[in-house]
C-alpha cells in the first residue's frame, strides 16, 4: 500500500476487529468505550477446552456478544467465501491482535485502508507466536508492543508505532501478558488517532536484526538443572502459568512456578539437588547457583504455594530432581 494511503484513515474508520484470546479484550473493549464503529468481530471457532472436552467461546467472543457486536468465526479467514462476506461489509480498517491465523494478501487488501497489528514484541525482535514468553525465558530486560501495517509475511511489516516497557526481575509471563494487554488499549487509540491525524510515518523492519519467538507447547518446559540459575528460573517464569516448566521426582512429574535466582557462582552444587524447603519456596541447585520456586504441582493436581505443597508432598533436602539427573556441573 502506498504512503498515500496512510493519509486517507478517518478519525472513526469503520472497522472490522479480529482476536481470539484474553490478550485482545482490553483493546475490543478500549474501541467500544471510544465510540469507534465496529461493523464486526472475527474470531476464532469455538474450540474443545479443558477436561470435559466441550466447545468453549474465545474470550473475545464473549465479549463481542456482551457488547451486541456481531461475531464471525471462519475455519480460514482468507479462504474465498469470507473474503466475499467481508468486502461486502465494506470495512476502511481490520484491527488484528492475537488473532491466531495466517492473512493472506488478498483479504488484506479488501479493507481501503489495509490492516495493522498490534504485535507483544520490539519488532524485529520476537517475531511469532510467542513473543511474551520468550523474551523472559531468554533473561530480556526490556520489551514493548508494536503497532504495525499488516503485509502477509509474518510479523514483517512496516512499523507504525512502538512503545517501550521494562521487565521486571521477577516478572513471569503471565504478569507481562496482563500488563501488555492493559497497555496495547491505549496504544492501539494512540495509533489510530495519530493515523487519522497523518502524524505517523512507517518505517520498514530491518530483518537483519528479526528473532523468533517459536510456539510454546507442553513439551517446552522440561527443566535441565545443568543450565546456570538464571536460565532456569528464566525458564520457570517464562512457561508461568501455562504449560510450566516442570520436572520429575520419585517418577513423578513436578512443575516449579514463581521463580527467583537465591544466588549465582556457589561452589559445590549439584544440578537438581534440593536444598530445603522454606516458607517462601523450594531452593534447589543448579549448575551455578541456586533458584527458588514459589509456587509448585504435582500432575493432576493443583498448583499450590510451595509452604503448602511441601506439608503435603515433603521434598528432603539432598533429593535429586530430574530425570537422568548428572551429579556434576558442566562448563
Amino acid at each position: 500500500m502506498s504512503q498515500d494511503k496512510l493519509t486517507l484513515l478517518p478519525a472513526y474508520p469503520r472497522i472490522v476487529f479480529m482476536g481470539t484470546p484474553d490478550f485482545a479484550v482490553p483493546s475490543l473493549e478500549a474501541l467500544v468505550a471510544h465510540d469507534h464503529h465496529l461493523q464486526a468481530v472475527v474470531t476464532q471457532p469455538d474450540r474443545p477446552k479443558g477436561r470435559s472436552g466441550k466447545s468453549a467461546p474465545s474470550p473475545v467472543k464473549k465479549t463481542a456478544e456482551r457488547l451486541g457486536i456481531e461475531v464471525l468465526q471462519p475455519e480460514r479467514a482468507s479462504d474465498e467465501s469470507f473474503c466475499r462476506l467481508i468486502g461486502a461489509i465494506s470495512p476502511d480498517l481490520l484491527v488484528v491482535i492475537a488473532f491466531g491465523q495466517v492473512l493472506k494478501k488478498h483479504f488484506l487488501n479488501i479493507p481501503s485502508w489495509g490492516g495493522i497489528n498490534i504485535h507483544a514484541s520490539l519488532l524485529p525482535r520476537y517475531r511469532g507466536a510467542a513473543p511474551i514468553q520468550r523474551a523472559i525465558m531468554n533473561n530480556e530486560r526490556e520489551t514493548g508492543l508494536t503497532a504495525m501495517r499488516m503485509e502477509q509475511g509474518l510479523d514483517t511489516g512496516p512499523i507504525l508505532l512502538q512503545e517501550k516497557t521494562h521487565i521486571g526481575i521477577h516478572e513471569t509471563a503471565g504478569e507481562l501478558h496482563d500488563r501488555l494487554a492493559g497497555i496495547s488499549a491505549t496504544f492501539l487509540l494512540k495509533t489510530l488517532d495519530r493515523l487519522a491525524q497523518n502524524a505517523i510515518n512507517e518505517t520498514p523492519q530491518d530483518d537483519t536484526l528479526a528473532t523468533y519467538a517459536s510456539k510454546i507447547d507442553r513439551t517446552t518446559g522440561l527443566i535441565s538443572w545443568n543450565r546456570p540459575a538464571d536460565q532456569v528460573s528464566a525458564l520457570i517464569r517464562g512457561l508461568d502459568p501455562w504449560p510450566g516448566a516442570y520436572t520429575t521426582v520419585n517418577g513423578k512429574t513436578l512443575k516449579l512456578f514463581s521463580s527467583r535466582v537465591l544466588s549465582t557462582g556457589d561452589a559445590g552444587t549439584v544440578p537438581g539437588k534440593v536444598q530445603r524447603g522454606s516458607d517462601e519456596g523450594l531452593l534447589v541447585e543448579t549448575a551455578d547457583g541456586v533458584i527458588l520456586a514459589g509456587a509448585l504441582q504435582l500432575a493432576g493436581k493443583k498448583r499450590l504455594n510451595a509452604s503448602d505443597f511441601l506439608r503435603g508432598f515433603p521434598l528432603k533436602p539432598g533429593t535429586l530432581l530430574g530425570p537422568g539427573n548428572v551429579l556434576r556441573k558442566t562448563k
